[in-house]
C-alpha cells in the first residue's frame, strides 16, 4: 500500500500520524491536499493563505504544486504566503537564501502575484527588526491567519527556526541558532563557519494558530526527533512536542522516519503481531538488552511482563527460543568473511566455495572502504582472495584549499629543485592563491584546484589500498560522473555512472561485494552509490550467470552502525588487527584531525571507526556471546529475482 498507516494512533502517539511508503508519495498527498483548500477557496472568491516552509523536505511537494499548475491549470491568483523563516544576515541573491529556494522550487514557475510572497527579511538592519516582525504578524492576522502551515523539522526538534527554549506562545523574532543546526546546514554553505549564527523566523505561536498543521519528514535520520516529537513529553527542549496541544495538526512520514515510533520498533507492545523470524530475532535481543541479561537467561516471567507473553505462548517454551536465537546469532559470527574452505557452510554467513573468491570492495568516498571495513579487507587480502577496491568519486569537495596549495607549492619547490621548467606550474599556483583568497562561501572550485584536490584524496586512497596489501591493478578510480559537479550539490544519476559499473563489475567477475550501507553521511552520497551499484547488479543478473551467483553485502560504520538484530555477518576483529585498520585510516591524511564535512561527530573517523567496532564486539557479549576486542558487521542485499 502506498499509505502504510493512516492516522493509526496508539497509546504512546499522541497527535496523529500517516506514514507513507516514500517521500514522492507523500509529498503528492500533501500538493493535493493544498491544491484542493486553494480551489475551495477560488470558489467562494477568497485568497487561499499559506505558510510555507523550506529546506529538502518539501521540494517534491513544490513540484507536484508546479505540475498541477502546468499540466492541470491550478492557478495560485488567489494564494498569499508567509514563509516560515529567513537565515540573519541574508542577500535575497544569495544562493542559500530561502527567498532564492522558493523562487527556484516554486514561485517562478507559477502564476502566483509576487506582491503576496511574504519571506522574512534577512537585509534588515538589527534596529528594523522588532518592528517588521510585528508588522509580519499583522499582515497574517488581517488575512485571518493561516489556512494551512506547512512544516519540517529539524534535529533539534525545532519547527520554523524555533529551537529548543522557545516559548510556546512565541511570535515571529529574532533567533540564535542552535549549534547542531548550523552543523546540518554547514555543506551548503561551504563549511560551519560561513552558516549566519541568527534568523527571523515566525514563532511557535504564530504557527499554532495555523486552522491546520502538516510537519513532514523522511528519512532514518529523523526517526530519532520524530519519536520524541510525538511520543515524547511537552518539552522546551523539543519545540515541535509544543505540537501535541494542537487539535488541527497531523504528521506525514515516509517508513524510515516513522521506524523509531513504537507500534514499528517495538509493535509488540502495542498490538498482537505476527511473529516472523526477524520480529522474533528482534524482541528477544531488545529483550535481553531491557533487562541486562544473557539471552540464555532470559525466563517466561521476562516474556510476560515485558509484552511477549504472545511470543511465549505462540513459539514457546520461552528456553527454546532463546536457544534458537543464540545459535543465530552465534552462526553471524566468522573468521573467514570469504568463506571457510573445505567447511560445512550451511550455518555460515558465506560460502564455502569457491574457495578463493573475486571480491570488489566498493568505496563512495575515498576513505570509507578503511574506515568501515577496513579489518575485514586486510582479513580478505591475508586469506588470498582476489580482492579488487573500487573508488566510485573523487572526494574533492573534502579536501581544505590550504591543504591544495601546500600540494601545488610543494610542487613548484620540487621542479625548482631539479631545475626543471616550471612557469607554467607557478603561474597556475599564482591563479589558484588569487582565487581561494577571494573565495564566497561555498563557491565551486575551478577546474585546476578540483583536480589538485582529486589527487591529494587519490593518492591517499592508493596508500590505504597498498597497506591492505593490494597491488596497484586492483585499485580503481571511477569518479562517476554525477559526483563531478565541483558543488556541494551533485548532478543527477545518469545511465554513464551505471554502464562504468557495469563494466567494472564484468571485467573482475566478482563473487562477492561489499558497498556502504551506511545512509546516515551527511551528503548523501552513500546511498546515491549503493543505488548505482545495486542497478547495475540487478541489470547483469538478466544476462549474466555469474553476477547471479554474486552476494552483494553492505556495510556501515563512518555514520551508523547495524543494530545487532540486523546484522547477519560479524567479523571478530583482533587488537593487532584493530590497529592494522587503524593505520590504514591514518593514510588518509586530509580527513584526520578536522575533516571538512564531520558531520555531528566530533570523533576522528579512526576514533568513530574503532569505538563503534568495540560497541558491536560489546553487545555480542552482553547477549552472552563469545567476547571479542572488536566486530565489523555487514547484512546481506537480498534480490527479488
Amino acid at each position: 500500500m502506498a499509505r502504510l498507516n493512516l492516522l493509526e494512533e496508539t497509546r504512546f502517539e499522541k497527535l496523529p500520524v500517516s506514514v507513507f511508503e516514500n517521500p514522492k508519495i507523500a509529498s503528492v498527498n500533501v500538493a493535493h491536499r493544498i491544491a484542493e483548500l486553494i480551489k475551495t477557496k477560488q470558489a467562494n472568491n477568497t485568497p487561499a493563505v499559506l505558510g510555507l516552509a523550506t529546506g529538502v523536505t518539501p521540494i517534491a511537494v513544490y513540484a507536484e504544486l508546479v505540475r498541477l499548475h502546468k499540466e492541470e491549470g491550478l492557478s495560485f491568483k488567489n494564494v498569499i504566503t508567509f514563509n516560515l523563516d529567513e537565515y540573519y544576515p541574508m542577500q535575497p541573491n544569495a544562493a542559500q537564501s530561502y527567498v532564492t529556494f522558493m523562487n527556484e522550487n516554486l514561485f517562478d514557475h507559477i502564476d502566483i502575484d509576487k506582491n503576496n510572497v511574504h519571506i522574512p527579511d534577512g537585509t534588515l538592519a538589527l534596529e528594523d527588526i522588532p518592528a517588521f516582525c510585528l508588522d509580519y504578524e499583522k499582515k497574517i492576522g488581517d488575512l485571518g491567519g493561516l489556512d494551512i502551515q506547512i512544516l519540517g523539522i529539524g534535529r533539534t526538534g525545532h519547527i520554523g527556526f524555533n529551537e529548543p527554549g522557545s516559548a510556546p506562545n512565541s511570535g515571529t523574532r529574532l533567533v540564535t541558532l542552535d549549534d547542531l543546526t548550523r552543523r546540518d546546514a554547514a555543506r551548503d554553505f561551504g563549511g560551519k563557519t560561513f552558516v549566519p549564527t541568527k534568523a527571523i523566523t515566525m514563532g511557535i505561536g504564530t504557527i499554532f494558530k495555523a486552522r491546520e498543521i502538516i510537519l513532514m519528514a523522511w528519512s532514518r535520520k529523523k526517526a530519532s526527533i520524530i519519536k520524541k516529537a510525538v511520543e515524547g513529553e511537552i518539552s522546551g527542549d523539543v519545540p515541535a512536542t509544543y505540537l501535541q496541544l494542537s487539535d488541527h495538526v497531523e504528521f506525514i512520514l515516509d517508513a524510515p522516519a516513522a521506524s523509531d515510533l513504537t507500534r514499528f520498533d517495538t509493535p509488540w507492545l502495542v498490538k498482537d503481531c505476527v511473529w516472523t523470524e526477524a520480529l522474533i530475532r528482534k524482541a528477544v535481543i531488545w529483550l535481553a538488552n531491557t533487562l541486562k541479561k544473557p539471552i540464555l537467561k532470559l525466563t517466561e516471567d521476562d516474556y510476560n511482563n515485558n509484552g511477549m507473553a504472545q511470543l511465549a505462548t505462540e513459539k514457546g517454551p520461552v528456553y527454546n527460543i532463546n536457544i534458537h536465537i543464540f545459535n543465530k546469532l552465534q552462526h553471524t559470527i566468522t573468521g573467514w568473511p570469504g568463506g571457510k574452505p573445505n567447511a560445512d557452510d550451511s550455518q555460515r554467513p558465506e560460502r564455502a566455495e569457491p574457495a578463493k573468491k573475486r571480491v570488489i570492495i566498493f568505496s563512495p568516498h575515498p576513505d570509507d572502504d578503511v574506515i568501515s571495513m577496513g579489518g575485514t579487507f586486510i582479513r580478505l587480502v591475508d586469506q588470498k582472495h582476489d580482492v579488487h577496491v573500487a573508488y566510485q568519486t573523487s572526494g574533492n569537495t573534502a579536501v581544505w584549499d590550504d591543504d591544495a596549495l601546500r600540494f601545488v607549492e610543494f610542487n613548484v619547490d620540487f621542479t625548482e629543485k631539479m631545475g626543471m621548467d616550471n612557469t607554467h606550474l607557478k603561474e597556475l599556483y599564482q591563479k589558484m592563491r588569487t582565487f581561494i583568497d577571494d573565495k564566497k562561501p561555498n563557491q565551486v572550485d575551478t577546474p585546476e584546484i578540483q583536480t589538485v584536490k582529486g589527487l591529494i584524496r587519490k593518492g591517499e586512497a592508493i596508500a590505504g589500498a597498498r597497506y591492505c596489501g593490494l597491488d596497484d591493478d586492483h585499485i580503481h578510480f571511477q569518479a562517476l560522473p554525477f559526483y563531478e559537479s565541483g558543488k556541494n550539490q551533485k548532478n543527477p544519476v545518469t545511465n554513464l555512472d551505471i554502464e562504468l559499473t557495469i563494466a567494472l563489475l564484468q571485467k573482475v567477475k566478482p563473487e562477492q561485494v561489499f558497498a556502504a550501507g551506511d545512509f546516515e553521511d551527511p551528503h548523501g552520497t552513500h546511498i546515491v552509490c549503493f543505488n548505482i551499484i545495486l542497478a547495475a547488479l540487478t541489470e547483469l543478473r538478466k544476462t549474466e550467470a555469474w553476477a547471479k551467483d554474486c552476494w552483494l553485502w553492505m556495510y556501515r560504520g563512518a555514520w551508523h552502525e547495524f543494530e545487532t538484530h540486523e546484522i547477519e555477518m560479524a567479523v571478530p576483529i583482533s587488537p593487532q588487527e584493530l590497529e592494522r585498520k587503524k593505520y590504514a585510516i591514518f593514510k588518509h591524511q586530509s580527513q584526520k584531525d578536522r575533516a571538512v564535512f564531520p558531520g555531528d561527530d566530533a570523533r576522528e573517523f579512526w576514533q568513530r571507526a574503532e569505538d563503534r567496532n568495540r560497541d558491536t564486539a560489546k553487545a555480542y557479549d552482553d547477549l552472552g556471546l563469545a567476547e571479542y576486542e572488536a566486530m565489523e558487521a555487514f547484512v546481506r542485499w537480498k534480490f527479488e529475482d
